[in-house]
């Protein structure tokens, strides 16, 4: 069945926070956690599975945290719910095989880049309009 719980959006919220700071240097994971308003101790755990997975990259030590391993355009929104929630559309059959494709291909198709993107458009600058 089609079944995404609260762990891929906020991965994926976290994904495109380290993205838009830059990889300049490792973001600690309180700091991101702060940011998404998400419970660390639940960040912690999304981050291990991202990491053996090799999507993220940590970093002990004083100026330590994550940066993406890869670039942020090779990051589907797929490959993490996949990862954390599962594969779409296990057991399905009929409609709910042809809604968990569908679900798979739009998912498929967005990435950590075009999601902050999309975030920047979203809070981008109002127009006043006289």
């Amino acid at each position: 069945m089609i079944s995404i719980t609260t762990k891929s959006p906020y991965a994926l919220s976290a994904l495109v926070e380290l993205h838009l700071q830059g990889a300049a240097c490792p973001v600690p994971i309180a700091e991101l956690a702060r940011r998404r308003q998400i419970p660390v101790q639940f960040l912690e755990q999304l981050f291990a599975t991202l990491r053996r997975a090799g999507i993220l990259r940590s970093q002990r030590g004083v100026k330590g945290g994550y940066s993406l391993a890869r670039p942020p355009e090779e990051i589907t929104v797929l490959e993490v719910v996949q990862l954390l929630d599962g594969p779409l559309g296990v057991g399905a059959d009929g409609i709910f095989a042809q809604a968990a494709h569908a679900a798979a291909a739009v998912l498929g198709e967005a990435t950590v880049a075009s999601i902050a993107d999309m975030e920047i458009r979203a809070a981008g600058t109002p127009m006043y309009h006289i």
